[in-house]
């Protein structure tokens, strides 16, 4: 039993969602995001709530039932709040800046990595002192959030004996105890 597909969607004020056939798109004030629904999931719009039904009780309806719920759920939250991940970065030497959409990384490389990011994503760099800068990813997209999120932890990932490398915000590591003497 899918009981997240079970729950209907409530559409925000300023947001359209335009279902025609098995492709479902949705637009707000921060932009336009489309999805195509496979495998005979039936969506119905009633009265500002859109409602997910599925053809059979086999076990790939109940899980695209859930799936294409929580798609649309956070296609719709994307064009009305938008989404938002942050990256720190933990070292000594460790540096990001941005100039528009080029975010420009020294994370202990013999070259600074610069990553030419989305137009979609916008991305913004704080760096204070005595502190460690973090990288604000900023989109309605969340899929194209969490990707750029992970190809830009992906170039230093944290290492578990000092926590040195890019992390998520509030991420926490498992740290391992290093040589006892």
């Amino acid at each position: 039993m899918s009981r997240i597909g079970k729950s209907p969607i409530a559409i925000p004020a300023g947001v359209t969602v335009t279902i025609n056939g098995d492709t479902v798109a949705v637009k707000g004030k921060l932009g336009e995001l489309t999805q195509e629904i496979t495998d005979g999931i039936v969506i119905k719009e009633e009265e500002g709530v859109i409602v997910l039904e599925r053809p059979s009780e086999s076990k790939s309806h109940k899980a695209k039932h859930g799936l294409y719920r929580s798609l649309i759920n956070n296609m719709i939250e994307g064009v009305s709040k938008g989404w938002t991940k942050e990256l720190e970065l933990v070292g000594v030497g460790y540096r990001a800046s941005n100039q528009g959409n080029v975010l420009d990384l020294a994370v202990g490389f013999s070259h600074n990595i610069i990553l030419d990011i989305a137009p979609e994503v916008k991305v913004e760099t704080v760096s204070d002192k005595g502190k460690n800068p973090i990288v604000k990813l900023t989109s309605f997209d969340k899929q194209l959030v969490g990707q750029v999120a992970a190809k830009i932890r992906s170039f230093r990932a944290p290492e578990p004996y000092k926590g040195k490398g890019i992390k998520f915000v509030g991420e926490e590591l498992r740290r391992k105890a290093g040589k006892s003497a």
